[in-house]
C-alpha cells in the first residue's frame, strides 16, 4: 500500500539522551530534552505525550501513556558527526563516515588570507565564539571599518556576522558565496552561514535573514528519489539551504517556527503529493546555543499546542516527528551535543502503541519514507513501514 503524502518535521536539536559514544565528542551526559524539563520542573506537552514521547525515555512532566496513538521510539546518529548537515543528511539517507574539519583555533591563513583578498577587505574575530557575544564584543570595531566578524564554533561552520547598515545583507550572502568557494576539499566545513544583525552598541539583534550556504550532498538522497519519481518535496525552513536546493521542488525559507509551523499548514493545504520536510530552527538557534532551558521549554510547548491544528489537516498522510542531534542548554559550552533523538509516527493508517525501539541509525526513518511513497530504496537505513501500518 502507497502513501501519498508524508510530512517530516525536524525539532531542532531536541535530542533525548547522549549517544553511547558521546564521551568521544566532548558530551558526555548531555540529554537535551529531559535537562529541560528537569531544569523548570516539569514540562507540559499533552499532544506529544500522548503520540509516546513518555514512553521514549523519562521526561519530566511527561508520563509514559498505555497506549500512544502512534508509533513511537528513538534513533542513534551512525554518522560521524552531530551538526545539522550531517544529521538531515543521515535521515535522507546519507551516512557520513568522515567529520566535517572543525576549527577550535579560528581558519588557518592561507583561507582567512585569500578570503580577505576576495572580498576586499580585513576581517575580524576568526575564533569560536557565541554568535550573540562575538557581535557584541566586535560590533563596534566592525561599524568603524565595515570588516565582516567571521567566527566558528565546535561544529564545521563558517560564520559571517554583519551589520545590515554596514554590510547590505545582499553583499553578505555574496561574501558567504566566496567562503564557500574556498571551504573545499580538506577545509569542506559543513556550512558558512550568513549572520546578518541590526540595532545599536549594546543592543544588537541577529534578523531572521540568516542563510546557509552547505555542501552539497556527496550521492542522492530521499529528495532526489521523491522528486524523480514526480512527486513533490516541500521544504519548508532552512532544508533547501542542507541540501543545496538538491531535490526540492518547491519551498518556503520560513524564518522562525510560527512562521514554519504556517508554511507547513499552507503545503497541507495545496494538497500535492510526495514529502513536506519541515525544520523548526528556533529550539537550536534561540534557545539551545544560548543556554536557556526555560526559553527552549517555553518553545516546545508552543509548539506542542500547534501540533493539534497539523494533525487536523492530515488525511490519510503520515506525520513523522524527529530531531538532528541535541543542543543541551544546560551542558557546558553552547555547542550541539551527541544524543539520540525522539522518532515519533502518527496517521489514520498507523497502529497505535508500535514501539519502534531504538533505530540504529536515522538513515531508517529515510527509508521508510521511500518504502511508504514507493519510490525508491535507499542504500543506507532498514524500513520500519511494515512496523507501523495498520
Amino acid at each position: 500500500m502507497g502513501i501519498e503524502r508524508v510530512l517530516l518535521i525536524i525539532l531542532d536539536s531536541v535530542g533525548i539522551g547522549a549517544l553511547p559514544d558521546a564521551d568521544e565528542f566532548g558530551n558526555e551526559g548531555a540529554s537535551t530534552l529531559p535537562h529541560i524539563a528537569k531544569a523548570i520542573g516539569g514540562i507540559n506537552l499533552p499532544n506529544l505525550e500522548s503520540l509516546g514521547l513518555g514512553n521514549i525515555t523519562e521526561i519530566e512532566g511527561v508520563t509514559k501513556v498505555d497506549k500512544p496513538t502512534g508509533a513511537f521510539g528513538r534513533m542513534a546518529e551512525a554518522s560521524n558527526g552531530k551538526d545539522t548537515t550531517i544529521g538531515h543528511w543521515e535521515i535522507a539517507g546519507i551516512i557520513s563516515e568522515e567529520a566535517f574539519p572543525t576549527y577550535p583555533n579560528g581558519f588557518p591563513p592561507e583561507i582567512i588570507d585569500l578570503f580577505e583578498e576576495k572580498i576586499g577587505r580585513g576581517v575580524l574575530g576568526n575564533r569560536p565564539e557565541s554568535g550573540t557575544v562575538i557581535i557584541e564584543e566586535l560590533g563596534k570595531e566592525h561599524i568603524k571599518t565595515g570588516k565582516p566578524i567571521v567566527y566558528t564554533s565546535a561544529d564545521s561552520v563558517f560564520q559571517i556576522a554583519a551589520h545590515e547598515e554596514v554590510i547590505p545583507v545582499e553583499e553578505l550572502y555574496e561574501m558567504c558565496k566566496v567562503a564557500r568557494e574556498i571551504l573545499t576539499g580538506e577545509h569542506a566545513v559543513g556550512r558558512v552561514i550568513a549572520r546578518p544583525f541590526v540595532g545599536e552598541l549594546g543592543d544588537f539583534e541577529r534578523t531572521d535573514r540568516r542563510e546557509d550556504f552547505s555542501l552539497e550532498p556527496p550521492a542522492k538522497t530521499i529528495l532526489d528519489y521523491i522528486s524523480e519519481s514526480d512527486k513533490s518535496v516541500m521544504a519548508v525552513g532552512k532544508i533547501e539551504d542542507i541540501f543545496s536546493h538538491q531535490g526540492i521542488t518547491d519551498s518556503i525559507h520560513s524564518g522562525n517556527n510560527q512562521e514554519a509551523i504556517q508554511d507547513i499548514q499552507k503545503f497541507l493545504n495545496k494538497g500535492d503529493e510526495g514529502l513536506i520536510f519541515a525544520n523548526l530552527v528556533d529550539f537550536d538557534q534561540e534557545y539551545g546555543h544560548r543556554n536557556d532551558p526555560e526559553g527552549y521549554a517555553k518553545a516546545l510547548e508552543r509548539f506542542d499546542s500547534n501540533l493539534p491544528k497539523i494533525i487536523e489537516s492530515l488525511t490519510d498522510d503520515i506525520l513523522m516527528i524527529t530531531a538532528d542531534h541535541g543542543c543541551d542548554p544546560t551542558y557546558e559550552g553552547t555547542d550541539h551535543t551527541r544524543e539520540y533523538v525522539p522518532l515519533l509516527v502518527y496517521g489514520s493508517l498507523i497502529e497505535d502503541g508500535v514501539d519502534l525501539g531504538t533505530r540504529k541509525s536515522f538513515a531508517d526513518l529515510g527509508a521508510t519514507i521511500v518504502d511508504l511513497l514507493e519510490v525508491n530504496e535507499i542504500k543506507d537505513g532498514t524500513s520500519f513501514k511494515n512496523e507501523i501500518l495498520k
